[in-house]
């Protein structure tokens, strides 16, 4: 299959986090069907990631997941576009991966694997388990939207849970009350005014206030009240959360739900760069070797209901990776390495 053949098979697979398992049965059997050596390595029954060889000795692996956010959206190509769930966030770039593998063994290279992983959407529960493979390899290449362009880092996650007591009274009486919702409001304020950082290649950190929950009704005082919230840090995580429960000064629980720090990654000569605002699995994917990322597709059409991956794209990020592969392993097209 051609790359676009390939994206439109991946995309038409449902894959929401969790619910992974058709979309690695497929990949599974095509990957051996077409001679590459897999392993599966089941993290939790029914869950599992997808490793794959080439045959040589793996120098670089393709890395990307294999899950998308909820709803499923079924593909379909207008034009030079082809839309659903997972087009660009990240079902475009294991098309481009596989694409571009099948490029390099036609021309004899083949000291290179894939891996494909579950769970980078919520908790990279399968990158977490994927540390365990450690195939020896030098560079991994990790596939988001990037619109053709090496991240020169990405900004880290601090997501957090705050939880507020308080004493459920009848409105009319507030002296007999003590609102739960009000004083988690007034620690929402204190965290809104804290300085979250900024550094001079990934920018500010920004926060998010995702979900206030809290009270029963109009006319009573709210006995509990909670909210979830999350900064994408431009600073290390910890020093965040210090400037954090300093502003909350102990007037609410805090439960930190995930955090990671952000992240510095590989560039080359000759290529264009960005940074990105949002997460990915590359914390914890430094045991197979310097790590890059980049992939086709505009990273502010993922999770919409509208994404979609140009044709173009995905044909330049399969020539882009197969470039890459070859640059940073040394072997000049025509030669292999034995």
């Amino acid at each position: 299959m051609n790359v676009v053949e390939w994206a439109e098979r991946l995309i038409a697979l449902p894959s929401v986090t969790g619910e992974e398992g058709a979309l690695e049965a497929f990949l599974d059997n095509s990957l051996r069907r077409s001679g590459y050596r897999v392993e599966r390595q089941e993290f939790e029954p029914g869950r599992a990631n997808l490793f794959a060889s080439a045959g040589g000795p793996i120098d670089i692996v393709f890395c990307s997941h294999m899950d998308t956010v909820p709803p499923f959206i079924g593909a379909e190509r207008q034009g030079e576009f082809l839309y659903g769930r997972g087009a660009c966030d990240a079902k475009g770039s294991i098309a481009a991966m596989l694409a571009a593998g099948q490029t390099l063994r036609a021309e004899g290279f083949d000291r290179f694997g894939f891996l494909f992983v579950a769970g980078e959407e919520t908790d990279s529960r399968g990158a977490k388990a994927a540390a365990a493979l450690n195939p020896g390899s030098r560079f991994i290449m990790i596939g988001e939207p990037t619109g053709n362009r090496l991240a020169a880092g990405h900004q880290g996650v601090l997501n957090f849970h705050l939880a507020v007591r308080g004493r459920s009274a009848h409105s009319a009486f507030p002296h007999l009350g003590d609102s739960a919702v009000h004083r988690l409001l007034d620690v929402l304020e204190s965290i809104r005014s804290v300085d979250l950082g900024e550094d001079p290649i990934l920018g500010k950190s920004s926060l998010n206030i995702g979900l206030i929950e809290g009270g029963s009704a109009a006319n009573v005082m709210a006995a509990s009240g909670q909210a979830s919230l999350l900064v994408r840090c431009a600073i290390r995580a910890e020093l965040l959360l210090d400037r954090l429960k300093t502003a909350i000064a102990g007037r609410a629980f805090l439960e930190v739900l995930s955090e990671t720090d952000p992240q510095k990654l590989g560039t080359r000569p000759g290529y264009e760069t960005t940074v990105l605002p949002f997460g990915s699995d590359a914390p914890y994917l430094g045991v197979f070797g310097e790590r890059f990322l980049l992939g086709p597709g505009a990273p502010e059409e993922a999770h919409s209901d509208h994404e979609r991956v140009g044709i173009r794209e995905l044909e330049e990020a399969a020539a882009l990776y197969r470039k890459l592969a070859r640059e940073l392993t040394a072997e000049p097209v025509g030669e292999t390495r034995r």
